[in-house]
Order: C-alpha cells, then structure tokens, then sequence
C-alpha cells in the first residue's frame, strides 16, 4: 500500500514516523508532502527512504491511502486539488470536519475515514479515534491495523466522535493537568520536581495497564487501595469535597 500523508506539521510528522517504524507499511512506500521543506528535511535525516515533496497532487497521485493531516480551515483548499477517486482511501485528521463537509470536497463515494489522534502518537501510544464512511469491514481494518501500530485504535460511529475525542484527545490534557497538580503537591512537601513528575507518571502507567489489561473496573481498584480510615479514603474524600467528579464531568462535556 502506498500513502500519502499531507502536512508535515506535528501530527503528520508523527503519523509519518509512526508508520515508517512499524511493520504494516514499508517506508519505501510513504510520501510526505509539505510547502516548505525544513519538517521534510528533518523526516528524510531521520527515514531516508521516505519520499518527500511540496506537491500536494503529485504525492495524492499514485497513492492508495492518502492522509490529510492539516488544520480544519486548509482542509477544503488542499482536498479539492487532489481529484481523489475509487478505490483510493481518503483519512482525514481534522477535529470537526464532518463526513457531509468531506463528501463536498471530494468525490462523495470516495471511501473516507475521520481519524483522531492524540498527542501520544509521537509515543507510540496514542489513542486514537476512527470513524468510516463507504469502508468496507476489510478496509476498516487495515486502518485499524495502520493506527493500532502507534497506540490503540477503536472504530465508532461518526455522531460518537465528539465524546470520544474529548475524552482520548483533549483528555490527555486533563491528565497532563492532574499531573501537573500532583507534582506541585510533592514539591510542596519537599520532593524534587522531576521525582515528584516520576511517581506520578508511573502511577497512572500502572492503572492504565490494570484497566486496559484486565476485566476490572476503577471503582474495584479503588476499593482495593482504600481501607477503612486510611489515607487513600482521606484523600478521596477531599477530591469530592472540592468537587473532583462534577469538574472531570463538566471538563468532558465542555469540550465536545
């Protein structure tokens, strides 16, 4: 398969990196393509045998998967030139821009995915939020497969998407937030910054490995962690005093 990935910016350097390092596309068969070329240059030092270009048309030309990973508002003046047709894929990376919008762009039966990311993905542990438009369960699959080498991946129907990328995207920054919060809180009480960042940020890897490998549940978890008169309870107990739940609640709702 090839792809074309349109926008070097972070994102798309990102997704570019992504795949050149995983197994599922080879980097032979990536094209990047940008309007200036210093975020080219610098994919090129780091994959030399990934092609880059500042011509949008000429990267979408021979490419089987072709992904735009622009900002919202440059994202009609750069899908509109392409000319994409069947059997050609298109993946959108815009927050917002609705199928119905995509479909004006381009060819409405073009098969086309929406596609958000995190920030993670640099990582390689992004979540990442798909939802499909004329795919079939084949083609849904291989974009599953392509995401799920940088992170994990989950299908879900477009009227869904707002929820879920309030949750896996801007989500993250509320977990940057917390951590940010905690770590104030240990330097406080005498801890160095980077030790106080290193306990935090090891405690939530391990529950994210409880709760993404096993059949559990957080308020289980919690349970097990909290006994009777003890810190944990004491803490949480402050949590809900200032209103810990209701502003998690509000911060999801808010931003979809």
């Amino acid at each position: 398969m090839k792809v074309a990935i349109i926008g070097a910016g972070n994102m798309g350097s990102a997704i570019a990196g992504g795949l050149a390092q995983g197994q599922f596309i080879s980097t032979e068969q990536i094209t990047v393509s940008n309007p200036s070329n210093e975020k080219l240059e610098r994919l090129k030092a780091s994959y030399p045998t990934i092609h880059i270009t500042n011509n949008n048309v000429e990267a979408a030309m021979q490419a089987d998967l072709i992904i735009v990973a622009v900002k919202p508002w440059l994202v009609e003046s750069v899908i509109r030139p392409l000319k994409l047709k069947k059997p050609q894929l298109l993946v959108s990376l815009a927050a917002g821009v609705s199928f119905e919008q995509l479909a004006h762009y381009a060819n409405s039966e073009l098969t086309m995915f929406r596609v958000i990311p995190n920030t993670a993905i640099e990582q390689q542990a992004s979540m990442t939020v798909i939802a499909e438009r004329n795919a079939s369960t084949e083609q849904q699959q291989t974009i599953l497969s392509i995401f799920s080498e940088m992170g994990r991946a989950m299908m879900l129907p477009e009227n869904q998407m707002g929820a879920a990328t309030a949750l896996a995207s801007c989500g993250l920054a509320y977990v940057m937030k917390y951590v940010q919060a905690a770590m104030q809180a240990g330097v406080e009480s005498g801890l160095r910054p980077h030790e106080a960042m290193t306990l935090v940020a090891q405690s939530l890897e391990g529950a994210a490995q409880i709760l993404l490998n096993t059949s559990t549940h957080p308020s289980l978890e919690i349970d097990k962690i909290t006994t009777p008169g003890g810190l944990t309870i004491k803490g949480l107990n402050a949590l809900e005093h200032e209103g810990f739940t209701s502003a998690v609640i509000k911060a999801m709702k808010a931003a979809q």
